[in-house]
Formats: structure tokens, C-alpha cells, sequence
């Protein structure tokens, strides 16, 4: 370990440094420091060099020259124990750095305003604070390096405790911690400056790079025997979990956070009263109607039975009267919605369990964040399914024509079906479901699960598929199950007999022509 000596201070984020240079400089240790910090601690009556005392060259070019000089990078980088290292320090007359105390301009704060230009977010791109950083963390056997004021307390009790030293253990945890911090900055100021300085979109560039928080710890993962946590991604121009305000309930779990992001989904897509309810990323309920207390009403008794323990999207103001239906309904593990009001949230609240998450405007939609799968040895990176099918894109397969009303319920099913997890099969009738086969390996199979879900209320119902039809087999279920319109994408070499299928029984068949396969 090496004895601290002298100290090189430099921070935007001036939370806890006068406490912690006061209590440096009662051990003893030198203090360098720039600009604005160093009048800081001047104010405070803390003892400070300036950078320029040490260089013997003033800061130039309005701050973004200071601390960019042999003298300072002599100092930090030179190894203790090389003897080449010491005599070349010792003939240029480089003091060494031992303590590095630096955080970095708010380049994610100043971006995030929406006045800021480009030039403003480029004044707040720091380059001197990241090469001491990077400096003193390679350096770490003989250097500590400090980006983070919630370690102030930890360097001063080592100090205290080990004679002004600080241990090898903690000086590599300090080390990588710098690295992972300039890492994010970096990637947040690439991400920035593509959108804001690369005129033609480049869809996925050559290097992914994903900014990205931690924003809390979970309980566990999937299973109890696993950890996790939940990381914020930066830079979202849509409703997302990342921004939620949780407003009521326990903590949430990964399982939670998982359901959630199906909820929040779902609703996106929807901009009549919606309300859906899901159990393992599922829709097992779901409609729409002229209010949202009705739309309530119906998305429940989709599937009564598998809403038990289920997370609830709402895509409007939730109030007293829709709160006191929730409450209503035995176990809701979440429920989340643009905003509450004050007397819905005093109702929900009364189950201390729940959580209450508010995501704000569901209209925005960001079309650059993309779609991240983990594999084994890599990420799958995909647009997100963002495609919005309209009644003239569909095309009239059967010698049956659909009305205006069928027409609107194909597509509503269309809509729903996107959203369950392939194979899959919704039925639905007036904007409601009442059926769903959802994971099946089989089509048919999951026609005949949406089927007896349905409880003999697949009459007259309105059928979506995710793909195509391999053989006739479906369309036979669905005819005995007395299904009355049929929506997929087409395009199976069987085409012509599942076709024949829908005209043999006076069913309506509409093509899509996309499919909207969810693994």
C-alpha cells in the first residue's frame, strides 16, 4: 500500500467535498484542486493549490484546458516501484498524485433539457476529467481513484484506520468502478451525438453500446435461486418502466417487472378505453369499449379464473369508480396506468401489497429504441413491431364479404394476437376476448385451447392467428366451434384449402399479409 500524500481534487458534483477535503487536510494531505472546486474549498477555508501553481500554466480556452499536462499525468501515472519511472519524475520535477477525486460535467443532465442545443451539449462533454479517471484507475496500485461521493466516508475511515493508506482491495474496486462510469459516459454521448449529428439513420450500427442505470436490486430473479436487478436505459422518449413512479405497494419483482412491460405494451397500441389483464406476459383479458369502467368489466370476464393473481394495464386516468372495480377484483398483483387521481389512489392504497405504477403519456412512440434479446454469446437486435394494420391493407380471401363492424373486430383481434406468444390464437367478439392459445407447438392445438377457453362463447367470435395456416386443420375447428371470421397473414403453400375450408362454411377469411410471430 502507499501512503496518501497529496491529493488532486476536480468535481462538478460538489455534494459532501468540503466535509471530505476538511477531513483530508486534518491528515495531513496536500490538496491541488481547478477552477471552481478549488474556490469551493478556498470559501471554506480548506488549505488548496491551485492546478496552475503546479504546472506553472494557466488554465486556457474558457476551462477546457487545465488539468492536460505532464506535471499532473506525470504525477498520477508514474509507478512507485520502477526506478526508471522515479529518476525520470524526480529530473522533471513531477510531484506524484496520490488520491484522484474526480467526477465529470452533467453531460446527461445538460442533454436532457429540452432547450439545449448542440453546441451546449458539446461544452458539456468533459475531457480532462475521464483521462485523470482512466489515468489514476490504471495506475491503481499506487493510485486511488474517487468518482463517486458515497465513497468519501469509506476513503477517510481506511485513512484513519490504516495510517493514510488505502488498501489494495479497495483501490481495484474504486479502479473498475471508473471504467464502468467512463464506459456509460462515453455511450451516452455517442448515443447523443448520432441522433443530433449523423444526418442518414443508421438502423444498427457496428457497435452496440446500451446506456444503462441500475436503478434497484430485486429480490430474485425468475426463481428464487436466481439474483437480479433492474437497469434504467437513458434516453427513452416514450412511456417505459425505466421512468415509472411507483406509487403504492411492495417492491417489484423481476416476474413483475416482466408482466408489467407486456401491460405497457399492449396498451400502447390501443386508443379506445382499453383495459387488459396478464398473467405470464398473456393477455387473458382484455377489451375495449365507449368507457373505461366497461372496458374494465368486459377485459375481467375474458377469463375470470386466470385474472386471479394477475397485473392490470389501464390506458386512461384511472378514478374513484374504476379504482373501487379494481379493489373489487380478488388479487391484483399490479396495476399500471398513464395517472391516478387522488381519490383512486386512496382506494387502491387500501391494499398495502399492490403496487400502483404511473407511466405518464402512452401517444408518444419512440421508433429508435429497438428490441434487445439475450442469447447465449450475444444479443439479437430487432425494430420493434411497431407496424399498425388498417382495414384497406387487409385483403378479402372468401367469397364472403366482411361488414364495416367485422372489419373493425378483425382488426382489434389483429391487435390483440401481436401481443400473446406464438403459436398463437385469440378469439374475440365486440372488442372483448374470449379466448386465447397462446405457446403452442401446434396451431391446431392452439386453436382448440382458445377454443375451450372460450366456454362455449367462441359463437359468432372473430378469430385472429399470428401466422399462417400449414394445413385445413384449424379452420375445421374453428367452423365446429362456430367462428364466423377468420384474420391471418397468408402465405402457406395450403392457402387455397384453408380458403376452401372458410367458403365451404360461409366463413369470412382476411390476409393480412404480415405475420406477428412473439418468442
Amino acid at each position: 500500500m502507499t501512503k496518501i500524500k497529496r491529493a488532486l481534487i476536480s468535481v462538478s458534483d460538489k455534494e459532501g467535498i468540503i466535509d471530505f477535503a476538511n477531513d483530508l487536510e486534518k491528515l495531513g494531505i496536500e490538496i491541488i484542486s481547478t477552477g471552481g472546486t478549488a474556490q469551493l474549498l478556498k470559501n471554506a477555508k480548506v488549505k488548496v493549490k491551485l492546478i496552475s501553481e503546479v504546472t506553472n500554466f494557466p488554465e486556457i480556452l474558457e476551462g477546457r484546458v487545465k488539468t492536460l499536462h505532464p506535471f499532473i499525468f506525470g504525477g498520477i501515472l508514474a509507478k512507485r516501484e520502477s526506478a526508471l519511472h522515479q529518476k525520470e519524475i524526480a529530473e522533471q520535477k513531477v510531484d506524484q498524485i496520490d488520491l484522484v477525486v474526480v467526477n465529470l460535467y452533467p453531460f446527461e443532465k445538460a442533454i436532457s433539457k429540452k432547450e439545449v442545443t448542440l453546441d451546449e451539449a458539446i461544452e458539456n462533454i468533459d475531457i480532462g476529467g475521464p483521462s485523470l479517471l482512466r489515468a489514476a484507475a490504471k495506475n491503481y496500485q499506487d493510485v486511488t481513484v474517487v468518482i463517486n461521493p458515497g465513497s468519501y466516508p469509506m476513503i477517510i475511515n481506511e485513512l484513519k484506520e490504516n495510517n493514510g493508506e488505502i488498501s489494495t482491495k479497495s483501490k481495484k474496486k474504486l479502479a473498475v468502478e471508473v471504467f464502468e462510469h467512463t464506459a456509460f459516459y462515453d455511450t451516452i454521448i455517442s448515443k447523443y451525438l448520432r441522433k443530433n449529428m449523423v444526418e442518414e439513420e443508421i438502423l444498427f450500427p457496428s457497435n452496440l453500446n446500451l446506456p444503462a442505470k441500475k436503478k434497484l436490486d430485486l429480490r430474485y430473479g425468475e426463481n428464487p435461486h436466481q439474483s437480479a436487478s433492474f437497469y434504467r436505459e437513458s434516453f427513452i422518449n416514450e412511456a417505459n418502466l425505466g421512468n415509472a413512479i411507483q406509487l403504492g405497494g411492495k417492491e417489484l419483482s423481476f416476474n413483475n417487472l416482466v408482466d408489467l412491460n407486456g401491460v405497457l405494451e399492449i396498451i400502447k397500441d390501443f386508443s379506445e378505453p382499453t383495459v387488459v389483464f396478464v398473467k405470464h406476459t398473456n393477455p387473458c383479458g382484455l377489451a375495449s369499449a365507449d368507457s373505461i369502467q366497461d372496458a374494465y368489466q368486459k377485459a375481467y370476464a375474458g377469463d375470470p379464473l386466470s385474472a386471479y393473481g394477475s397485473i392490470i394495464g389501464i390506458n386512461r386516468l384511472v378514478d374513484a369508480e374504476l379504482a373501487q372495480l379494481v379493489n373489487d377484483t380478488t388479487f391484483v398483483e399490479a396495476i399500471l396506468a398513464p395517472d391516478y387521481k387522488e381519490d383512486a389512489l386512496e382506494i387502491l392504497r387500501k391494499k398495502k401489497n399492490r403496487r400502483i405504477l404511473k407511466v405518464g403519456d402512452l401517444a408518444k412512440q419512440d421508433r429508435q429504441v429497438k428490441e434487445i434479446k439475450k442469447i447465449s454469446g450475444g444479443f439479437l437486435v430487432q425494430d420493434r413491431n411497431l407496424h399498425k394494420l388498417k382495414i384497406e391493407d387487409l385483403k378479402v380471401v372468401s367469397e364472403r364479404k366482411p361488414t364495416q363492424q367485422e372489419l373493425e373486430e378483425l382488426l382489434f383481434a389483429w391487435k390483440t394476437v401481436k401481443h400473446i406468444k406464438s403459436n398463437a390464437i385469440v378469439l374475440t367478439k365486440d372488442k372483448q376476448i374470449v379466448g386465447v392459445g397462446a405457446g403452442q407447438m401446434s396451431r391446431v392445438d392452439s386453436v382448440k385451447i382458445a377454443i375451450m377457453k372460450s366456454k362455449d362463447r367462441s359463437g359468432d367470435s372473430h378469430l385472429a392467428s399470428d401466422a399462417f395456416f400449414p394445413f385445413r386443420d384449424g379452420v375445421d375447428e374453428a367452423v365446429k366451434a362456430g367462428i364466423t371470421a377468420i384474420i391471418q397473414p397468408g402465405g402457406s403453400k395450403r392457402d387455397q384449402e384453408a380458403i376452401g375450408a372458410a367458403n365451404e362454411h360461409n366463413l369470412v377469411m382476411v390476409f393480412t399479409g404480415t405475420r406477428c410471430f412473439k418468442h
